[in-house]
């Protein structure tokens, strides 16, 4: 298998970006949930699952900027289906990448603890930065400078948004492979 994409099929690097982007979605989403529903605040287990969150949230900032510059730098195959398809699946994979920048930037920016990056290194906060310090700290909390971040991450994109994009994205690929029978999931899956 090819490194690089082809105008038949995606490379390994792509196919190990895009599934590694997505292992991390679900591995956040795990670890975010899990932290809601089975622990109790401010317990060694909810602010272990916390930081497990905001690990792989700055891991998934790390892993979009790497796509971002191999799609760049790369052809991408040829896309299959009507060209009303061939649209939709353009705007989708567009607001995919929107949802994947602004993602790890809005929970960066809504948290007030440091990330204990996989219990290796501490990156600071936003708070703690000196750009906040000086841009927003003089006329603003940070309470009320987190509050339209959390929304945006949470209520509006992490909670609804962005598990419709996911699953109308999985949805496409499975119509394309199980209805209309093309190589789009396969481009992605498989090694010819």
């Amino acid at each position: 298998m090819s490194l690089r994409n082809s105008p038949e099929s995606y490379g390994s690097i792509a196919k190990w970006l895009h599934w590694s982007t997505a292992l991390l979605f679900l591995g956040s989403y795990v670890s975010v949930y899990y932290r809601e529903w089975f622990t109790e605040p401010k317990t060694p287990e909810n602010i272990t699952a916390i930081q497990l969150h905001l690990s792989i949230g700055v891991t998934i900032a790390v892993i979009v900027l790497l796509r971002i510059i191999w799609k760049l730098s790369n052809q991408s195959p040829k896309p299959e289906g009507t060209p009303l398809q061939k649209m939709a699946a353009k705007a989708g994979h567009g607001v995919l990448y929107l949802m994947m920048i602004v993602m790890p930037i809005t929970g960066y920016l809504g948290t007030g603890a440091p990330v204990d990056f996989f219990f290796m290194f501490e990156i600071p906060s936003f708070k703690d930065t000196a750009l906040f310090a000086e841009q927003f700290a003089p006329t603003m909390t940070f309470k009320e400078f987190e509050k339209p971040f959390d929304l945006i991450h949470k209520a509006i994109l992490g909670e609804l948004l962005l598990w419709i994009l996911i699953l109308g994205h999985a949805g496409a690929a499975l119509y394309h492979h199980f209805v209309q029978g093309d190589r789009t999931l396969k481009r992605m899956t498989s090694d010819t």
